[in-house]
């Protein structure tokens, strides 16, 4: 499965996240991390879908969608131990220590397959 098939579905969960924390309660924080962060989720699986239609890995966005990750993992897993809130501090560490996980394997076996070329 290629990074960006799960990193933009991931991004638009923490934008989503980010902007629905802001409208039930007011968070600045939530607004600015969320979107953050979902942005920087969303641009990095765009040009890894851009650089995979040219047959080409982009390890730059792999490493971001990695540092996101990772950075969402700690973040709101020490959120959750302060809190003990599944809702939204536990969720986000669980869901972003997957994507981490999956990302981390994605570096470790060399990014997207690109397939050879079809021939005609």
């Amino acid at each position: 499965m290629h990074d960006f098939c799960f990193t933009i579905p991931y991004g638009f969960a923490v934008l989503a996240g980010g902007v629905l924390g802001y409208l039930r309660r007011g968070s600045t924080a939530s607004l600015a991390g969320g979107a953050g962060a979902g942005a920087l989720l969303l641009l990095a699986g765009f040009v890894s879908l851009k650089a995979f239609q040219k047959r080409r890995n982009s390890y730059v966005a792999l490493a971001l969608e990695t540092l996101c990750a990772l950075a969402l993992t700690y973040v709101m897993g020490q959120r959750f131990l302060e809190t003990s809130k599944i809702m939204p501090a536990g969720a986000v560490a669980g869901l972003s220590a997957v994507m981490s996980a999956f990302y981390l394997f994605k570096i470790a076996t060399g990014g997207n397959h690109i397939p050879p070329p079809k021939k005609e």
